[in-house]
């Protein structure tokens, strides 16, 4: 792992590298449908999500869901995104995309709330491993928020030269953003994911509608 000391991105996976919409509102309705919920839309989805995810489920709900209703939901949840992720793909022009960053000497990595014994099989299976000098998933319960595993993350990077001030997130939730604030990092969202970009302007950084727009506002703001 060589020493970078140049701009480097932090990229998410789920909705940002990985395009799994239809497989996270598929298993989403799944969830739902076990607690007796109308299914939603992708828009509806949108404009509600929000992590921690039992405060999204209190959103349709009315309530927080009970512990027990969490932990059937959530197993329901990934049992069918496991099932249907297959179907999906890496969003257009992620491998050009990587490629580039990397041959200009930049570093990048890879953090994500997925479980991290399925995320790295899943990247690996894509191809673009070697991209990152670090790919990261969920090791503990599901649920949580971003910003503690981002510390230990980049906590892990320093060794390779990688400094806050020159680090961008790049995701597709308001939280990536948040994640990356409580680091001291910058932030770039993207609109292809779980968020709509109404919700994501009310954060405060930028919002693209391509991952190429992602990289071109990352370079800038590490510079």
């Amino acid at each position: 792992m060589g020493m970078h000391s140049s701009a480097h991105i932090v990229w998410d996976w789920n909705g940002t590298l990985f395009h799994d919409n239809d497989a996270i509102i598929g298993a989403t309705n799944a969830a739902f449908g076990e607690l007796g919920l109308a299914p939603i839309t992708l828009e509806q989805y949108r404009s509600l999500y929000c992590v921690p995810v039992p405060r999204f489920y209190e959103r349709l709900l009315g309530r927080l869901p009970t512990d027990a209703e969490w932990e059937v939901m959530d197993d329901i949840f990934h049992r069918y995104y496991t099932e249907h992720r297959v179907r999906c793909g890496l969003t257009e022009g992620v491998v050009d995309l990587l490629t580039a960053w990397r041959s200009a000497g930049r570093s990048q990595s890879l953090l994500s709330m997925y479980v991290h014994d399925e995320l790295v099989p899943l990247v690996r299976g894509f191809g673009i491993e070697a991209h990152f000098i670090r790919v990261e998933g969920r090791t503990g319960p599901s649920g949580g928020s971003k910003a503690e595993h981002m510390v230990r993350h980049l906590e892990a990077l320093g060794g390779a030269g990688v400094e806050p001030a020159r680090t961008v997130v790049i995701g597709d939730a308001a939280d990536d953003a948040v994640a990356a604030r409580y680091v001291g990092a910058g932030a770039v969202l993207y609109t292809g994911g779980s968020h709509s970009r109404a919700s994501l302007e009310e954060v405060g950084v930028p919002v693209v509608d391509t991952l190429a727009e992602a990289v071109a506002e990352a370079e800038r703001l590490a510079a």
